[in-house]
């Protein structure tokens, strides 16, 4: 079902830029926050579990929950002509709205919105973690 993309280490000589994409979705309790996040490490990498580094793009993912509504950030390394790719394997991630987990437990959730954004200036140091990975 998942397809993991070629694989580019941070030492191929390829410059790699760091992006930052957002999503709010609705996801009622007992969801696992943690299911979006995973959704989208399964389109980037094709496994939850793989050595580093990711793929196609590293990547970090936080989900804040308020009330019936998650919003999620997704950061991201990748070459610049490989970011629209990444983009839309998030946001198929995301709008795909069921994960079964490891354990058998399914989360399901519906998008919202989703966008690409700017990273945050408190975010720089991870950024540049991901950008060397």
């Amino acid at each position: 079902m998942y397809e993991p993309a070629p694989l580019r280490d941070g030492n191929d000589g390829r410059v790699r830029e760091v992006f930052a994409h957002e999503a709010t979705i609705v996801m009622e309790e007992p969801g696992d926050v943690r299911a979006p996040g995973a959704a989208v490490t399964l389109a980037l990498c094709g496994s939850w579990e793989h050595e580093p580094p990711c793929p196609l793009a590293p990547h970090h993912t936080s989900a804040d929950r308020r009330g019936d509504r998650l919003h999620v950030r997704v950061l991201f390394a990748t070459a610049p002509e490989a970011e629209d790719d990444v983009r839309r394997r998030i946001d198929a991630a995301l709008a795909r709205g069921t994960l079964e987990g490891p354990d058998g437990t399914t989360t399901r959730w519906r998008l919202v919105h989703t966008a690409p954004t700017h990273l945050t200036a408190e975010e720089q140091p991870h950024a540049e973690r991901l950008r060397h990975a």
